[in-house]
């Protein structure tokens, strides 16, 4: 595989806050929004507006509550961490489309998207 065919492979795993976006405007959205964040709730303080919460630690245990015709997108606190890139990993290799949110949390509040308090 040479550079340009494993940056492809790399983007393709990601997903834009304004294609996540621009589908619930539409109102044709299939996304879940995923906290993947594993800290407590009086840490993480907020989290995306209309997000599920399920730490990277608890997914697997979580997958049978989750919906095969979703698409999910998951989020940590910035994207440069491994833990987007386990739970996504985890929810592809069990047969769900998946992506990981390519501004995290921390690029979605520095944008003035839309977050709700925990």
């Amino acid at each position: 595989m040479n550079k340009i065919e494993f940056l492809e492979l790399l983007l393709s795993l990601y997903i834009d806050h304004n294609q996540v976006i621009e589908a619930e405007e539409n109102g044709d959205s299939n996304y879940i929004l995923v906290d993947i964040r594993n800290a407590p709730k009086h840490v993480k303080k907020d989290k995306i507006k209309g997000s599920i919460e399920i730490p990277v630690k608890d997914m697997a245990n979580q997958l049978a509550s989750l919906d095969k015709t979703k698409t999910y997108v998951v989020y940590d606190w910035t994207a440069g961490t491994t833990l987007g890139k386990q739970a996504t990993l985890l929810l592809l290799k069990n047969g769900f489309e998946a992506y990981e949110l390519s501004c995290a949390i921390e690029g979605w509040k520095g944008m003035n998207l839309p977050i709700e308090t925990l």
